[in-house]
């Protein structure tokens, strides 16, 4: 039993450094929260709002809304988060790019989130549109077997 947890917790140390060579943002701030199912003995279900800045366009900040499980499993981490969100980025000052941006059709994933002990992972993906000068982000869900077709996307145009 121990061994499975010494595996377990070099899988996540493995990926947080993974994320942190990639460039994958974190969310930095959570905005809010309001409660959407109340529950006597356990935390409430909650609509959550954070913003994350994006690593490689600077002043470029982008705020999700996003389901967020409570109850015990919840609290302890083992509920698996509904794959329901919106997405709104903005530039909040002078935009300008630190470094090359992906142009290809496949976009670049810039934060993704764990929303569930296995393997599911909320994501932001941004794809730049050279013909409209403009940056686009869309929000997405995996999971190990399928994903979610629910999205939201935002735009930000390029000065």
């Amino acid at each position: 039993m121990r061994r499975v947890g010494k595996s377990v917790a070099a899988m996540l140390l493995s990926f947080a450094a993974l994320s942190w060579t990639t460039g994958v943002a974190l969310a930095q701030e959570r905005i809010g929260e309001v409660s959407t199912t109340f529950r006597l003995m356990s935390p409430n279900d909650k609509v959550v709002i954070e913003r994350f800045d994006d690593p490689k366009v600077e002043n470029v900040s982008c705020y999700l809304s996003r389901a967020e499980t409570g109850g015990w499993s919840g609290a302890m981490g083992l509920a698996e988060d509904p794959s329901r969100f919106s997405i709104a980025c903005r530039a909040v000052g002078p935009v300008t790019m630190k470094g090359r941006i992906p142009t290809d059709k496949k976009g670049e994933v810039v934060f993704s989130e764990d929303t569930s002990i296995m393997f599911k992972e909320l994501r932001i993906s941004r794809f730049h549109d050279t013909q409209k000068n403009v940056l686009v982000y869309l929000v997405w869900s995996t999971k190990l077997i399928d994903g979610s077709p629910y999205n939201s996307i935002s735009v930000v145009p390029l000065n």
